[in-house]
């Protein structure tokens, strides 16, 4: 594929400037994420018919989202200066609970959770009055259907819908530094750019500023936010929220390699015609074991300051997930009250684990040593005080 076709850099930005009407798209931060992205999805990824269209629209709604958000700061300066204080994040190694944790959090009104709808949709601001009536829900859960239909299965593997809370992965498309874009498609070479190389601090600049304009007409108490993809980031995220609480979760690592390469292999069926586990379980192998000797490096280091961090094992939340919220919120210093408790109760119900099918995954359709992988874990492990699970 070259790089005047669909997905040449200057097409997508153009398109996008023509389809907003704008041209300003901030910090000039975007380019070289943007620029090595392209260049992966073109050599690397593989892409089909259907690939190439969902990359370039992908791209497109990112370009867009941002050239929206800096047009609000634009119009409305005071919107940069309202705080986004002492977040509450929740972050681990993917496959580890990190979704329901969020899902059951945000049934709680006091956090302020970036829902699908807006998140994909920022313009205009979402607004207190509409907020559950918006019509951008319905495109929303529009989309959330049609990723299903071209991708059946994927809502057993990962429950989505409009109303549900987003990934912060989804917000940091917009600065082109997201592992988001490494799920969805085959780019190796711009992901161990991404997590080996490239400075987060710009992305989550740009995500205050995304926060800031979902929240100015539609403020909560305190932010909820969410993706495993903190474990990488934790000096950027600690730079821009120095207040931040994270809530990380853990699991058997060589469990969430399996189920990770799964997930990938599944999420790349629509962009391209055929998927192998293996490959991917290696690639995923080296990115979970970074994530996880980061995540203990923030905790040696004092990245993560003393008293911000609540570690919750997977095999607890599992067994006794509202057990396991209510030590959340006693290390938080906050009461779950019983309504918010109810709330979650309902939603478990309303969502059970098997809703849209069971996600099936070996350690052994990775091909990895057990031994060879286990020791790379063993840090982590160790620390974390993480049980082992049957492979």
């Amino acid at each position: 594929m070259t790089d005047d076709g669909p997905l040449a850099f200057r097409a997508l930005v153009d398109g996008a400037q023509a389809a907003t009407g704008l041209s300003d798209f901030g910090e000039d931060t975007w380019q070289e994420g943007l620029e090595r992205l392209l260049a992966s999805l073109r050599t690397e990824a593989c892409l089909n018919a259907v690939g190439v269209g969902v990359a370039a629209a992908m791209v497109g709604d990112n370009l867009k989202a941002r050239l929206w958000v800096t047009d609000w700061h634009r119009r409305e300066p005071s919107m940069g200066e309202a705080p986004v204080a002492a977040p509450v994040v929740v972050l681990g190694q993917p496959r580890t609970g990190t979704t329901i944790l969020f899902d059951l959090l945000a049934q709680d009104p006091r956090f302020r959770a970036p829902l699908t709808w807006e998140v994909a949709q920022p313009d205009p601001p979402p607004e207190t009055a509409t907020y559950r009536t918006d019509p951008r829900i319905e495109v929303a859960e529009a989309s959330a259907a049609m990723m299903e239909a071209l991708n059946p299965g994927f809502q057993a593997i990962h429950p989505s819908g409009a109303e549900r809370a987003q990934e912060c992965v989804a917000i940091t498309s917009g600065d082109f530094r997201s592992l988001l874009y490494s799920t969805v498609f085959d780019v190796p070479s711009y992901t161990r750019w991404l997590l080996w190389e490239a400075d987060m601090a710009p992305a989550y600049r740009y995500h205050r500023r995304f926060l800031q304009l979902l929240q100015w007409r539609h403020p909560g108490e305190r932010w909820l936010l969410k993706s495993p993809a903190h474990q990488w980031c934790l000096p950027a995220l600690f730079g821009e929220y120095p207040d931040a609480t994270i809530v990380h979760t853990h699991r058997d690592p060589l469990k969430v390699i399996a189920s990770t390469a799964s997930l990938t292999a599944h999420l790349h069926r629509v962009a391209r015609d055929e998927t192998a586990i293996p490959p991917l379980a290696a690639q995923w192998a080296d990115y979970l074991v970074l994530g996880n000797d980061r995540s203990v490096d923030g905790r040696e280091d004092g990245t993560v300051p003393p008293g911000r961090a609540v570690d919750v094992q997977f095999a607890d939340f599992m067994a006794e997930p509202l057990a396991a919220i209510e030590h959340v919120y006693a290390s938080l210093g906050a009461p779950l009250t019983a309504d918010v408790a109810q709330a979650m109760e309902a939603f478990l119900v309303d969502n059970a684990a098997d809703k849209h099918g069971v996600h099936r995954y070996t350690f052994a359709a990775t091909g990895l040593d057990v031994d060879a992988t286990r020791r790379r874990t063993a840090r982590y492990e160790q620390y974390f005080n993480v049980p082992r699970e049957p492979l």
